[in-house]
């Protein structure tokens, strides 16, 4: 986490410091995730990347159950019953639950932004329709823009604007995704571009969700798409420049590779039906780069806008709840050190991946948030 840690066992006697061996233990176990989330979590600060981390293994762990045969509206419900303990602050004993629960005591996470969370995930649970880019735009508020406000919080930065930029990013790279996956979510019976603009581009819905092939039409929305992404990518980077310092280039450089996977799709003619678009490892160190050269020329909007009408409600909600964090850490928890208590949260890190590995399982737990 961040800061500050606790736990109900662990060592109690010796401080230790966190060293990179355990931060890069606890990386490796997720990295068969989001390698966009990982390139960018190494140009954040310490005191913020296991935070990130966390919060990440929540999220992809919580997508995952949802996603699992037999999920559903069970799965959503059990999430839901989590977070109840969560923020009571008796958790499950499974270590993303535990990570989850120091980081609400430790920065006061408003609840409202995991539940926006866990009711993205119900919508996908409910095969719901998304027939207008509004729409569309809604369900990115829930799976990302929720994530985008969680992680400026965590980082400290809990302004309005800076948090309606941060919703925006999020929507923005759900957008993105959005985009590239077009076969594959068809396949799999999900369609996120909105069902107005395939009818305008002469797409018949349900025909084309039988036979999934790349047509001038699917063509001409996945671009449409994309140039929708591109006008939120340009509106969060003010934001970017409203973070705390130490915090820029990394959020900055997933901003940047994000980016790329549209400008690659867009080289590769628009195709995200019959190929999954990627962008190659020198590019992304290329755009690692840039973001860490480009983060200090940033700067805050001066004169703000207005919040996308999809992400207001995430912001309003935050606005009770700033610097309620500190009053409550470690709340609940045995009075221990803050080394301690980090080091007790990658010690269960690690047990699980151990017990992941001794079940001769081949597949990471996490995976990418649709």
């Amino acid at each position: 986490m961040r800061a500050e840690r606790a736990g109900a066992e662990g060592p109690a006697d010796t401080p230790t410091d966190l060293s990179s061996h355990d931060l890069q233990a606890c990386v490796a176990m997720m990295r068969g995730g989001s390698r966009t989330f990982f390139a960018a979590s190494r140009l954040l600060p310490p005191r913020v990347r296991a935070g990130a981390i966390a919060l990440y293994a929540f999220c992809r762990v919580a997508d995952d159950l949802v996603d699992m045969p037999g999920g559903g509206e069970a799965s959503v419900a059990v999430l839901r019953d989590r977070l109840d303990r969560i923020y009571a602050g008796t958790p499950l004993d499974v270590v993303e639950d535990h990570a989850l629960s120091l980081l609400v005591q430790e920065t006061g996470l408003p609840r409202h932004l995991l539940d926006a969370l866990i009711e993205g995930f119900a919508w996908d649970a409910q095969a719901r329709l998304y027939e207008t880019i509004e729409d569309v735009h809604a369900y990115g508020a829930r799976v990302a823009g929720s994530v985008g406000a969680m992680m400026s919080w965590v980082m400290g930065a809990r302004q309005p604007q800076t948090l309606a930029r941060a919703c925006e990013l999020g929507v923005a790279m759900q957008l993105t995704n959005i985009a590239r996956d077009v076969g594959e979510d068809a396949r799999n019976a999900r369609l996120y571009l909105p069902r107005q603009w395939l009818r305008e581009a002469g797409v018949d819905v349900e025909a084309w969700l039988q036979d999934p092939v790349f047509t001038p039409g699917i063509s001409r929305v996945v671009e449409r798409l994309l140039a929708e992404a591109d006008r939120l990518y340009k509106r969060s980077t003010a934001g970017i420049g409203e973070l705390p310092a130490d915090c820029r280039a990394a959020i900055l450089a997933a901003s940047l590779i994000y980016g790329e996977i549209g400008h690659q799709l867009r080289r590769e003619g628009g195709d995200s039906v019959n190929h999954r678009t990627v962008v190659s490892t020198p590019r992304k160190l290329m755009l690692l780069a840039s973001a860490w050269t480009q983060a200090g020329w940033l700067r805050a909007q001066a004169v703000p806008l207005e919040p996308l009408a999809a992400i207001a409600y995430l912001v309003d909600g935050c606005s009770p709840h700033d610097g309620a964090g500190a009053s409550r850490a470690g709340a609940g928890f045995p009075n221990r050190g803050i080394p301690q208590r980090v080091e007790w949260v990658f010690d269960l890190l690690e047990r699980r991946e151990h017990a992941r590995l001794k079940r001769g399982s081949s597949k990471v737990e996490v995976t990418p948030l649709h």
